[in-house]
């Protein structure tokens, strides 16, 4: 078994309470716009804040650049529904950008982090080399944790999709955060709160994953097929530790290993070299089938009394000279 060396946190409701802020930012929000009494209770203007913001979150990770407020983001109160029909209003100041920003000042006064999050780094921080890889911009997620007080367990050793250029679940953005530990990717671990994003993705990547699962409380993403093969599943950041002692090898590994089998059962098609020797598949990435690559003919059988000279018959056998 491998010994883990390096632990990846995923930010947003994992290390940092961003539902519980973004909860009571929306709702201090609404109250003072007076737009909470549109809704029957709050909790239904929290479901319909997040099913917009993820819309646009999604978006947003598709194109790894931050959505924009004043051209209909999240922070637009188009979607607020107006008192007694169905129909829709623009936010009371006919400036979406001023109502995102009164919400973003509301939700940040709100920041802590997560019930044992400064507890498990603490422990961690000797044993470990520790990081954070996250869907977001380096600013934005270095003055949260910055925020909350535990920037400082992670100095530079940050890694974000707007910098980078891609967002999980893409394997690069994992190995990036295990290349900024000094690490193989079979000695870290990576844990997050959403099971498709975090612990899938660093599970394809070669990680250990763990998932941190609250539930279906905040913004915990899809749970179809969860756990899935390879995913190590924890309730709190306090059961971690124990779970990190005892690693389940990466899915990535058991994978190969089944691939190898298959290959071996079966042999693959091989195209020819041009020295006659044998290389990879005849079909697969990069060589599409009818290709020329793809196209293996079967060897020809020689004829008896035939050589390589083009098809010609060989010439008869010389008689042996006379003693």
């Amino acid at each position: 078994m491998v010994a883990l060396r390096g632990v990846l946190f995923d930010i947003d409701d994992t290390l940092f309470d961003y539902s519980g802020s973004d909860e009571a930012g929306l709702l201090a929000h609404l109250r003072a716009e007076g737009l909470l009494d549109r809704f029957p209770e709050p909790a239904a203007a929290v479901r319909l804040w997040r099913e917009i913001t993820r819309a646009e979150y999604a978006r947003y990770t598709a194109a790894a650049r931050s959505p924009s407020p004043s051209t209909g983001g999240p922070g637009c109160a188009g979607s607020w529904p107006a008192s007694g029909s169905g129909a829709r209003r623009t936010c009371r100041t006919g400036r979406p950008g001023a109502w995102f920003a009164g919400y973003t000042a509301r939700r940040d006064a709100a920041r802590r982090a997560m019930d044992g999050a400064s507890a498990v780094l603490t422990e961690f921080a000797p044993r470990y080399r520790l990081g954070a890889v996250s869907n977001s911009s380096l600013p934005h997620q270095r003055g949260k944790l910055a925020a909350i007080g535990l920037l400082d367990y992670f100095g530079d050793t940050l890694v974000c999709s707007v910098e980078h250029g891609e967002a999980k679940p893409a394997p690069g953005i994992f190995l990036a955060g295990c290349a900024l530990l000094g690490l193989d990717p079979h000695e870290v671990a990576y844990v997050g709160n959403d099971h498709a994003v975090d612990a899938v993705g660093a599970r394809d990547a070669g990680l250990h994953a763990y998932w941190l699962d609250r539930g279906d409380t905040g913004w915990g993403g899809t749970r179809e097929g969860a756990p899935a093969e390879g995913v190590r599943v924890i309730r709190s950041l306090a059961e971690l530790p124990a779970a990190l002692a005892a690693p389940a090898a990466p899915a990535a590994e058991a994978w190969r290993a089944r691939t190898a089998f298959r290959r071996a059962a079966v042999p693959p098609v091989t195209a020819p070299t041009a020295c006659g020797g044998r290389t990879g598949p005849a079909s697969g990435p990069g060589r599409p089938a009818g290709s020329a690559a793809h196209a293996v003919r079967p060897p020809r059988r020689r004829a008896p009394g035939r050589r390589r000279t083009g098809g010609r018959p060989a010439p008869p056998a010389r008689p042996a000279p006379a003693p």
